[in-house]
C-alpha cells in the first residue's frame, strides 16, 4: 500500500439543553484533527481548531480564533494543506460533512465548501438511500469529496461487525480496550462557556475522538481489506460501503464477459414472488452430549456446486436447444434434481465458474502466503484479501437467486439448493452405513443434525483424539463420493454439545486434543441482540456450568 495521507477529524456543537445541535443556530466550536501517513504508528500533525482562548495541550497544536466565520474558513484551508488521500471519522456522513456545509451556508462563508482535488468543484451534502436484504433500509446522506476517499467508520462497522451497540464508546471498548474522554454531551457547552482550562478539557476529548477512529481503522485494517475488495471486485472504492453485494459480483462479470465478448443483457426486473425451495436441515436430535460430536463441513458449498455442475447464464439448456443441436444426456449435458438442464463443461465452460477459479484460486494463494508470512502488516493485508475473496465467491450463488436484481435466474439458484439438499442427505446415508458395530467399528455412527452445508456426526468413542480421527477419514471417505471441486473437510470436535433446537446450540469447540479453543453457540440468547443484558448473562453463566464445570445439577438450579 502507499504511504496514503488519512485524516481524521471531529466537530463539537455548542448545543442547547436537550435538543439535537442545528446548524442554523449552533456553532461549530472546535475541530480536532490528527494526520497520519499509512503504515506508520504515529500522527504526524495533531490540532485542534478551537473559538475562543484554550490551555496548551501536549503535544499537540491550538489554533485560537474570536469568529466561528474564520475558523472554518482556516480548517478548510488546512484541508487544502495537508491534502489527504483518506478522510475518516466517527458518523461523517451523516452528521460531520453535512452539518459543516450547513453551518458554513447560515454564516455566508461562501468559499468553504471546496473540499474535493477538483479545484472549482463545490462539496454538496445529498439525501441516499441503501436497501439490502443485509442491512435493511439506511437512510444516508453522501457528500461528494471528489479524489479523496471517504471511510465513516461507523458505517463500516455496522456493516461488517454485529455488535450490541454502535456508539463510538462501546465501539472502542469492544475492540480497544479503552473509551472515550469522560466528558457527557450535557456538558459541552458549559464547557466551552467556561475558561480556557475547561475549554481545553473539552479540547482533550474532541482530539481523542478524532483519534479513536484512526486508531479503529488500524487495528481492524478496514483500509487495507477495501481496497483488497476493490480491486479483487474491480469496483470503485466508495461503492464497498454505498452500495450492497450485487454491484460487486455484476462488475467481475462485465470482465470476464468483456474478454470473451459477450454482452449481458439488460434486464427489467420486477420484484417476483416466485421462491425456489432451499436448503435442507436434518431434524435434530435434540439433548446433551457428552461424548464428542465430530463436524463435517463441505468447503464453499454453492460455489463448488455451480463448478461441479458447470451452472452458468451461459450454460443454462431449453428442450429446444437440446433437440436443435443434437445434444446427448450425461454427455453433452446434464439434469439437475429439479429438472433444469445445462451443457457440460467440454461443451462450453460457464463464466460463472471461471469467476470462481479465480477467486477461489486467489484466495487460495493468499492462505499460502499467509501461512508463511511473519510479518504482521503483511499478513492483515493478506487475511483481508482471503476474506474479500471469499465473500465474492459466496455471493455469486445468492444473486441468481436475488428475485430483486439486475440478473435474477432461478434455474441456477434452485439447482445448486437442490444439489445441495441432495448432497446433505447423501453425506448422511454415507456416513450411517459405513460407520456400523457390523463394519467393524466400536458403535454405530448417528448424525444427530445437518444444516446448508455441514453434518454433525455423533461416532460413538468418547475419546477425543479417536472423534478427530474417525471425522477425519469420513470426511475423506466422502468426498471421494462427489465430483471435484466439491470436498467435505472436518474441521472440529464439540464436546461436550448441547442440541437445542435447528440452528440453535452450543458447545465447547476443539480443533486440538489438548485444550479447547472456545465455547462456541449458535441462536442462543448468548449472542442474539434482541433482548437484554440479564438474559445473556443467565443463559451464558448456566452454559458455563454445563459445558465446562459439567455441573448438569448446577445448570439447572
Amino acid at each position: 500500500m502507499a504511504p496514503l495521507r488519512v485524516l481524521s477529524f471531529d466537530i463539537e456543537c455548542a448545543g442547547r439543553k436537550g435538543i439535537f445541535p442545528e446548524a442554523s443556530v449552533d456553532p461549530v466550536i472546535q475541530i480536532a484533527n490528527v494526520v497520519t501517513r499509512y503504515g506508520e504508528d504515529k500522527p504526524f500533525v495533531r490540532n485542534v481548531f478551537c473559538l475562543d482562548t484554550c490551555s496548551l495541550i501536549v503535544n499537540t497544536q491550538i489554533f485560537e480564533f474570536e469568529k466561528e466565520e474564520k475558523m472554518l474558513m482556516a480548517w478548510r484551508d488546512f484541508l487544502e494543506e495537508v491534502d489527504p488521500d483518506v478522510i475518516i471519522g466517527y458518523n461523517i456522513a451523516n452528521f460531520d460533512f453535512p452539518y459543516l456545509l450547513d453551518r458554513a451556508k447560515h454564516l455566508k462563508v461562501g468559499r468553504f465548501p471546496y473540499w474535493s482535488r477538483l479545484k472549482n468543484v463545490q462539496s454538496v451534502a445529498k439525501d441516499t438511500n441503501f436497501s439490502s436484504k443485509q442491512m435493511g433500509n439506511r437512510d444516508t446522506k453522501a457528500t461528494n469529496t471528489n479524489g479523496r476517499l471517504q471511510l465513516d467508520l461507523l458505517q463500516l462497522i455496522q456493516r461488517d461487525h454485529q455488535l450490541r451497540s454502535y456508539t463510538l464508546n462501546s465501539v472502542c471498548a469492544h475492540f480497544l480496550n479503552e473509551q472515550k474522554e469522560d466528558v457527557h454531551h450535557t456538558m459541552i457547552t458549559e464547557l466551552f462557556n467556561g475558561t480556557p482550562e475547561s475549554r481545553r478539557r473539552l479540547a482533550v476529548y474532541c482530539l481523542k475522538d478524532a483519534y479513536l477512529p484512526q486508531r479503529l481503522m488500524d487495528k481492524l485494517m478496514c483500509l487495507v481489506n477495501y481496497t483488497e475488495m476493490a480491486r479483487v471486485t474491480g469496483v470503485p472504492f466508495n461503492y464497498l460501503l454505498s452500495r450492497g453485494q450485487q454491484v460487486k459480483f455484476i462488475s467481475q462479470l462485465f470482465r470476464k464477459a468483456l474478454e470473451q465478448q459477450l454482452v449481458i443483457p439488460n434486464l427489467r426486473t420486477d420484484a417476483s414472488d416466485e421462491q425456489y425451495e432451499g436448503a435442507t436441515v436434518i431434524e435434530p436430535t435434540r439433548g446433551y452430549y457428552d461424548v464428542p460430536v465430530a463436524t463435517l463441513d463441505f468447503a464453499s458449498l454453492y460455489p463448488s456446486i455451480i463448478q461441479a455442475h458447470n451452472l452458468c447464464y451461459t450454460t443454462l439448456l431449453n428442450k429446444n436447444a437440446v433437440e436443435k443441436l443434437g445434444l446427448e444426456k450425461e454427455k453433452d449435458y446434464i439434469v439437475t434434481p429439479n429438472g433444469d438442464m445445462f451443457c457440460t463443461a467440454k461443451v462450453r465452460k460457464g463464466l460463472l465458474s471461471q469467476i470462481l477459479e479465480e477467486l477461489l484460486g486467489a484466495r487460495k494463494r493468499a492462505r499460502k502466503e499467509l501461512a508463511v508470512e511473519t510479518d504482521t502488516f503483511r499478513k492483515a493485508v493478506l487475511n483481508g484479501r482471503q476474506l474479500a475473496l471469499k465473500i465474492s465467491a459466496n455471493s455469486v450463488y445468492g444473486i441468481t437467486g436475488a428475485t430483486v436484481g439486475k440478473l435474477p435466474c432461478l434455474a441456477i439458484a434452485s439447482s445448486t439448493t437442490s444439489y445441495g439438499r441432495q448432497m446433505i442427505e447423501k453425506t448422511r446415508d454415507e456416513v450411517q452405513n459405513r460407520y456400523t458395530i457390523a463394519n467393524g467399528y466400536s458403535h454405530d455412527a448417528q448424525v444427530i443434525y445437518g444444516d446448508t452445508d455441514s453434518v454433525m456426526v455423533k461416532f460413538g468413542p468418547t475419546d477425543l483424539a479417536k472423534a478427530m480421527e474417525l471425522g477425519q477419514e469420513a470426511a475423506e471417505y466422502v468426498s471421494s463420493k462427489f465430483i471435484k471441486p466439491i470436498k467435505l473437510e472436518f474441521e472440529k470436535v464439540y464436546f461436550p454439545y448441547l442440541l437445542i433446537n435447528k440452528k440453535r446450540y452450543a458447545g465447547l469447540y476443539w480443533t486440538n486434543t489438548e485444550k479447547y479453543d472456545k465455547m462456541d453457540s449458535k441462536g442462543i440468547e448468548t449472542v442474539r441482540r434482541d433482548n437484554c443484558r440479564m438474559v445473556q448473562t443467565v443463559i451464558e453463566t448456566s452454559l458455563r456450568m454445563l459445558l465446562i464445570n459439567r455441573d448438569v445439577q448446577g445448570a439447572q438450579e
